[in-house]
């Protein structure tokens, strides 16, 4: 009887070189993906691009679905970081939006925004849509509660103390879950941007409700 495959755990960075190797690659990555979708990009192409070795690269990203998957979290990452900046530079210029922003406003904007950003890039979205799916009907390395990525943290933070604390990482998870759905069918064009970014908003109102 064949014995199966063990799967390894990705290597976390452990050094701030470790760190800007891996960027350079979700970077490489996401630029193939970008351009070729990803049925079309390899695993060496990736590590050529990134100016790494293959072995460097199995490294963090034991499989072409896990990458994609961390090129989906690195995009979110982003996204938020920039918010971020820009909320700043609003609260010093001009006022724009602060903590007294209501909270499904605050939580349907993000997302629809979040969507937006995303499907600027069609083969990139294809391409880490379908490393999601790839990669959660297989054994994968790693499965964290989805209150732990960037986005979910960021959502948990958003509901502290204007939702009831006992559901906050419930309604979380069903902030986020409900945002892949809809951003998916928006993808597939199952559904058109504009009935998408309404369903998002409707979702954040009725989950963000206390």
């Amino acid at each position: 009887m064949a014995r199966p495959v063990a799967v390894r755990r990705p290597a976390a960075p452990m050094s701030s070189r470790q760190a800007a190797r891996r960027v350079r690659i979700l970077r490489a990555a996401s630029d193939l993906g970008t351009r070729e979708g990803l049925a079309s990009v390899q695993m060496h192409d990736v590590a050529k691009e990134a100016g790494v070795a293959i072995a460097t690269l199995y490294r963090y990203f034991p499989s072409k679905p896990y990458l994609f998957l961390a090129v989906l979290e690195w995009h979110i990452e982003q996204f938020l970081g920039d918010r971020d900046r820009d909320r700043d530079r609003d609260r010093n210029g001009d006022g724009g939006p602060g903590a007294c922003e209501a909270v499904d406003t605050e939580v349907g904007e993000m997302l629809v925004a979040l969507s937006g950003k995303l499907l600027g890039s069609r083969l990139l979205a294809s391409a880490v849509a379908l490393s999601s799916f790839t990669e959660y009907t297989s054994v994968v390395p790693t499965r964290i509660d989805i209150v732990e990525s960037a986005l979910g943290q960021r959502l948990l933070r958003v509901l502290a103390g204007r939702a009831d604390a006992r559901t906050g990482r419930s309604r979380v998870r069903l902030l986020v879950y409900n945002w892949w759905g809809v951003f998916v069918a928006m993808l597939t064009e199952e559904i058109s941007t504009e009935q998408g970014n309404a369903d998002l908003r409707l979702a954040a109102r009725l989950i963000t409700t206390p």
